[in-house]
């Protein structure tokens, strides 16, 4: 895996000369061999090496190319995770890098300096860094193997007081047959969740944090958070339980030896108090005392077992004979063999719900995933390997159990039959030379497989050894559950998915211990065994624990289904459709159990979901989620292709030329407003800088900012030379299938009179194209402009109102660069007046020209909106005073078979007359600049004038587009004098004939808009129909 540095020793090297990569060609081809695995091999360098021998042998490892000296050849390092802790990362030379580099690598020159520029060291912080001297080894952190740190730590938490005090139970009311089925059913459920633990720990690297960081890791933060928290608190709850399991062992013995401390009650809670404070200081201690504590109550079961099974062999004396104990018994083990069932919890779901708690332990060694030496290897053989042998553990004891233990016995010496008895004697044991017929038909029995909860250690060799394999069992999955609970929350705490826990994220000491959550953990502890009740709330446990095992099978299939190439675990036995089935009879086991506490359990994860749902965190897993929604988008958008289009579907679907979003906040809420969650939204940002290029980091950056203004919309950036050719190639190219942009949206271009006439000829070249394109235009117009730019280094703009949570301060960026401007504005976001309430105020729709009903649709889409849903829509056409009243009517007829919520429709009928003087004169001193006044010349100095300056309108083109001047100019008058208080005006943006001259374009756009408080949409669309009436 390479060298591991300590800071000071990277700080030694500094005064070195860089090194290069080369190659020999005198020298013989040397070949290596490199395994994976345990038995891997890694040269370590001694801490009394020098650094330059280091600095030369790692570079020796990072072999060049055959290709370039710049070229590195694969390594290991080069794929490690940035983020691990204490390590030294090399990092391949970039695309740019070798791009740059390549002639002064090849030709010798610089090639120490390029070498360490594109194989760069990347120093990660932490707390496990290695220092120089003795003092490195004793500070690696402890790591346990496939056997002491999963397979003896699963096993001691499934084996439990189940075990010992109710298999026996179960198997005198379900049978042999039965038991061997409730066993076996339960070891399924497990077993395919260990299939899928393995998969989901093989494909990739294992952190610590256990089911949570499996589960986080493959299906994301939405479900992952939510169990991280659950399955801790049942960790957590699960110590207080085997406490109180223990507790009351302990309680019932000195209940027998006449010992009480107080009551049966507090007993429980002082035994219990005290026992989980032993148990908090073990854990405290560290990995390695916990471990060696585990193996000690290990070896403890082992000779309980022992124990038993001896016990089964010695001959039963005439004591064990009177309470049902008779060896090995082939008609015993016959009779036994079929259910009795008996009580009111005498059926096989009921038996399935007692002993499945005992089969939950297999995730005990995947929780502490962060202390494993190799959890990719340990986690998938140290969990099979421990469901098998304790499969093998409950099947022997419920057999043995089951052949040599009758199910009803008195205890009662004198129930022994003579050997020529005449009383009357029914059932097995009149054979076996006993008489409990009395009490069978009684029910009076207090011995027996379905009477006496102890039969272990009334079957033992020795009685107390079962006492202590109680007690191990109990305190081993206590221990186990305090030192899980723990470590996942920590894991859970690190991602920051839920505020104010980052508190218990902290680690101690080598091993990185959260001893904070220990302290959490015993609390919550403490609190459920001082209640000392825990009937109603123990089915909490196997619910929680089902809910872990049914998204843990999920998302194994969950992962298999998206065929995603990140998706390859080296375990291979098993199948996605078992892990759905998994994940299905978890769930359904879980309403088989307890229903309430399914319920209650779903209903605290759907809680938490929702607040992730709702937060949205700023992480990135690579999570099955995120590949199946690709699969998805990528299907739908391959089979809309196929679709033909139609009117009722109809979208708008709109390209935006904001250049950076954050300069251009207004006009990006606006088209926001009536596209989200309804139609495609693109960003459009042409670079014309010859310095700028398309930046993946300031792509991100846009990305986050919209993201964090709630505007569903994509960001493209395309370098182009001049606006026109951007916007034309992204008109074209922008968009997947049926995705594509259908309205160009733009902003109105304020100094249009101080530019020059190429930026003119640009701009209104660009809306030229997108009509003869088929693109609908919309140009968006504020009074003080779009951009802000300038505002955000002198003083708010006023049609910007700053949100109360931003300082002043923190307003002011650096207008010389675009990418400055983003980095300070992704966090300042400033509030546009399309952000406010627009209350009962107007938008007033001025339809001139049928469009094919766009300039109608936007401002319906508006509405839907919460901030506009009050506004009232009216729409302005023109007519005459003698028909005013019947093209009003016959507007409001089309209205309404649009089903558009239109408040009032109005008829211009003035609109023929002629301007005012006082605005042509306005009009004519705005293009006076642009006019070429060519009359007043000779015909040889015009033409001159003319070649020189295209861009100015003639005189008589002038006289020739005179009308339509002064028509726009009394619109304007009109627009002024009747929505002055309105929230937004949409004016039907005039189609230009092919000869129509820019600058009188420009200006007719600028008289149409100018003179308004409010914002100003010049709109048009392509001419199609975009409504429609019919049904189909």
């Amino acid at each position: 895996m390479g060298q591991r540095f300590s800071r000071r020793r990277l700080e030694g090297t500094e005064g070195l000369s860089p090194g290069r990569f080369s190659v020999s060609e005198e020298a013989p081809p040397h070949y290596s061999s490199y395994r994976t695995g345990s038995d891997t091999a890694v040269s370590m360098e001694t801490p009394t090496r020098r650094s330059s021998e280091v600095v030369n042998s790692r570079q020796d490892n990072r072999r060049p190319s055959i290709y370039s000296t710049m070229d590195a050849m694969p390594h290991l390092e080069f794929y490690a995770n940035a983020t691990a802790t204490g390590r030294i990362r090399r990092s391949r030379p970039s695309l740019e890098t070798l791009r740059k580099a390549a002639d002064d690598a090849e030709s010798g020159s610089n090639t120490g300096d390029s070498g360490r520029g594109s194989v760069s060291v990347l120093q990660e912080t932490g707390n496990e860094s290695e220092e120089n001297g003795p003092e490195a080894k004793t500070a690696q952190p402890v790591r346990f193997g496939w056997v002491t740190g999963v397979m003896i730590r699963c096993m001691l938490n499934i084996w439990g007081v189940i075990l010992f005090l109710r298999l026996s139970w179960i198997t005198s009311q379900a049978g042999i047959l039965l038991t061997w089925l409730i066993i076996l059913m339960s070891v399924l459920v497990t077993s395919i969740t260990a299939l899928s633990v393995s998969a989901i720990s093989t494909n990739g690297r294992v952190s610590s944090g256990g089911a949570y960081f499996m589960i986080s890791r493959t299906l994301g933060p939405e479900l992952g958070g939510p169990i991280g928290v659950v399955f801790s608190f049942a960790n957590a709850l699960a110590c207080a339980l085997n406490t109180v399991g223990f507790s009351e062992t302990v309680r019932d013995l000195l209940i027998e030896y006449d010992s009480q401390i107080v009551d049966s009650i507090n007993d429980v809670r002082i035994i219990g108090s005290i026992t989980v404070t032993v148990l908090l200081l073990i854990s405290m201690a560290g990995m390695e005392w916990e471990s060696k504590t585990q193996i000690l109550f290990f070896l403890v079961l082992m000779i309980s077992f022992t124990n038993y099974f001896v016990g089964t062999l010695i001959p039963a004396t005439p004591q064990k004979q009177s309470i049902g104990v008779f060896g090995y018994r082939s008609e015993i083990f016959l009779d036994n063999l079929f259910p009795d069932w008996r009580g009111p919890e005498g059926d096989f779901f009921r038996m399935f719900a007692i002993f499945f708690p005992s089969a939950i332990g297999i995730l005990a060694g995947a929780n502490i995933s962060g202390d494993l030496k190799e959890p990719e290897i340990a986690i998938p053989r140290g969990t099979l390997m421990a469901i098998f042998w304790t499969t093998v553990s409950y099947l022997a004891i419920s057999s043995t159990v089951g052949a040599c233990v009758l199910r009803d016995a008195s205890g009662n010496m004198n129930d022994s039959l003579p050997l020529n008895f005449t009383e009357a004697c029914e059932g097995l044991s009149c054979g076996l030379g006993w008489n409990f017929t009395e009490c069978q038909q009684s029910g009076t029995c207090t011995f027996g497989l379905s009477n006496n909860f102890q039969v272990l250690i009334q079957v033992s060799g020795f009685g107390p050894l079962i006492y202590a394999g109680i007690f191990a069992a109990t305190l081993s999955s206590a221990l186990a559950f305090l030192v899980s609970a723990p470590k996942v929350f920590q894991c859970l705490c690190k991602d920051n998915i839920y505020p104010y826990i980052g508190f218990f994220a902290k680690g101690y000491g080598k091993n990185n211990e959260p001893l904070r959550a220990y302290l959490l953990c015993y609390i919550i502890a403490m609190c459920f065994i001082l209640i000392a009740e825990l009937n109603v709330i123990a089915p909490l446990i196997s619910n929680f624990f089902l809910c872990s095992y049914a998204l843990i099978n999920f998302s194994c299939f969950h992962a298999s289904i998206t065929n995603s190439p990140g998706w390859r675990p080296s375990f291979r036995y098993f199948s996605p459709w078992t892990g759905l089935f998994g994940a299905v009879i978890s769930v359904v086991l879980m309403f088989l159990l307890t229903w309430w506490a399914a319920l209650i359990a779903f209903g605290l994860i759907i809680f938490l979901f929702g607040y992730v749902i709702y937060k949205k965190p700023e992480v990135n897993w690579g999570s099955s989620i995120q590949a199946s929604t690709y699969n998805m988008a990528l299907s739908y958008s391959v089979s809309l292709a196929g679709i033909e289009d139609h009117v009722k579907n109809y979208r708008p679907q709109c390209l935006v030329l904001t250049g950076p979003p954050t300069l251009r906040p207004a006009l990006v809420d606006f088209v926001g407003s009536f596209t989200k969650n309804v139609s495609l939204m693109i960003c459009g940002d042409i670079l014309m800088d010859e310095e700028k290029s398309v930046s993946q980091r300031s792509s991100n950056e846009m990305i986050k900012w919209l993201n964090q203004r709630k505007v569903r919309s994509f960001y493209t950036s395309f370098k182009a030379p001049d606006l026109r050719e951007g916007a034309r190639h992204l008109l074209q190219a922008s968009g997947l299938g049926k995705l594509k942009p259908n309205i160009l949206v733009m902003g109105f271009k304020m100094n249009w009179q101080e530019s020059s006439s190429k930026g003119i000829e640009d701009y209104i070249n660009t809306i030229y194209d997108a009509f003869d394109s088929n693109h609908g235009v919309c140009v968006l117009r504020l009074m003080d402009g779009l951009d802000i730019r300038d505002e955000l280094e002198t003083e708010v703009n006023q049609a910007f109102e700053v949100d109360e949570a931003i300082e002043s301060d923190d307003q002011i960026s650096d207008a010389d660069s675009d990418v400055d401007n983003t980095k300070n504005m992704a966090k300042d976001q400033i509030k546009t007046v399309f952000q406010s309430k627009q209350g009962k105020k107007t938008i007033d729709v001025y339809w001139i020209s049928d469009d094919g009903g766009l300039t109608l649709l936007v401002p319906y889409l508006l509405t839907r909106r919460k901030r506009w849903r009050r506004s009232k829509v009216r729409v302005f056409i023109i007519g005459e005073q003698q028909t005013m009243e019947n093209d009003r009517k016959e507007m409001m007829t089309l209205l309404q078979r649009f089903r558009l919520d239109v408040h009032d429709v109005i008829v211009m009928t003035d609109s023929e007359r002629p301007p005012l003087a006082k605005n042509m004169r306005r009009f004519e001193e705005t293009l006076a600049p642009f006019r070429l006044n060519d009359g007043q010349l000779d015909e040889r100095t015009a033409q001159q004038q003319r070649s020189q300056f295209p861009w100015k309108v003639t005189d008589k083109e002038m006289d020739a587009l005179r009308l339509k001047t002064e028509k726009k100019v009394r619109l304007n008058e009109i627009i002024r004098r009747n929505s002055k208080y309105a929230a937004l005006v949409l004016v039907c943006l005039p189609v230009p004939q092919a000869d129509c001259p820019r600058s009188l374009y420009m200006s007719w756009l600028d008289t149409l808009s100018c003179g308004l408080h409010c914002p100003v949409l010049l709109i048009r669309g392509n001419q199609q129909n975009v409504m429609t009436f019919y049904c189909q």
